[in-house]
């Protein structure tokens, strides 16, 4: 399922954290795990001459070198494959560039929560990734203070798999379910029917009755997928604001991971991600596999 396996670094004590993940998807697949630092040509300024420019951007050149060489040092102390490059660019462009040439068929990204104005948008290199990567991206939400996050003990226990239904949501669940399988993981389908778009207390209740059966026929479509393979699977519906909805199904449920669609660029170039997909890969305490 997974053979290459890549970690975008920044060098940062967080980042490389994500590595604990990427270390165990490789170690269970047998995946070679690419380190990629960018140097990011948008920071320096116009107008320089070439040495100008090679002197401005050698210490992240130097920090990138150092970062990537620590994460193959310690994949290779797991004996694990291990690649790495330094490239200058526009981040997100790179990291997509490389998966492509590369053959990458899984990114790991780190994420951190926002507060205040930050809580509309991702960091834009993780939100950009994730909204036009080819192949899915796995989302690690790093602590805000810079503590760096447990790294999986047995692999993924549970696995919560919203749906909606959609193609995008099969696309999803058929990847966690793959991963599911090679882990033996409890399946836990979820749907939510939205009531910041339906006026739920004044609706008929046929209408409500509609929302619930085709709840149930989605979530059972996948629970029924999953027993096909010999995995526990339950289901549920719930009722609210869909992200916080699933953030609590994934509390209750205790699980490892959460696996969603995301439908990708709109139409307005500026939001990448469908909103319920981008507050649960913000907010969730556990990993987050998106599928575009």
């Amino acid at each position: 399922m997974f053979h290459d396996v890549l970690v975008p670094t920044d060098g940062s004590a967080g980042s490389e954290a994500v590595l604990a993940h990427a270390t165990e998807i490789a170690r269970t697949y047998g995946a070679d795990v690419h380190a990629l630092f960018v140097v990011d040509s948008g920071s320096i300024p116009g107008g320089l001459d070439p040495d100008q420019r090679d002197a401005l951007s050698a210490p992240s050149e130097r920090r990138g070198r150092e970062a990537t060489i620590r994460i193959a040092n310690r994949l290779e102390e797991e004996e694990l494959g291990a690649a790495r490059e330094v490239r200058d660019g526009v981040p997100y462009r790179e990291i997509l560039d490389y998966a492509d040439e590369q053959g990458v068929d899984l990114i790991l990204m780190g994420t951190h929560g926002r507060t205040g104005v930050d809580r509309a948008r991702l960091g834009s290199t993780t939100e950009r990734v994730l909204g036009r990567a080819d192949v899915p991206v796995l989302s690690i939400r790093l602590a805000d203070d810079g503590a760096e996050p447990s790294p999986p003990s047995d692999g993924y226990d549970t696995v919560v798999v919203p749906t909606d239904g959609s193609d995008v949501a099969e696309r999803a669940a058929e990847t966690a379910l793959e991963l599911a399988e090679t882990y033996g993981s409890d399946v836990h389908v979820v749907y939510v029917v939205d009531a910041t778009v339906y006026d739920l207390e004044d609706a008929p209740r046929s209408v409500i009755g509609l929302l619930r059966e085709g709840g149930q026929k989605a979530t059972e479509e996948v629970a029924a997928t999953a027993r096909e393979r010999d995995l526990s699977a339950t289901t549920e519906l719930r009722r609210g604001a869909p992200a916080a909805e699933v953030l609590a199904a994934t509390s209750a449920a205790d699980a490892d991971l959460v696996a969603m669609g995301t439908r990708g660029r709109t139409l307005d170039s500026s939001r990448l991600l469908g909103s319920t997909t981008a507050q649960v890969v913000r907010r969730s305490p556990v990993p987050v596999l998106t599928v575009r």
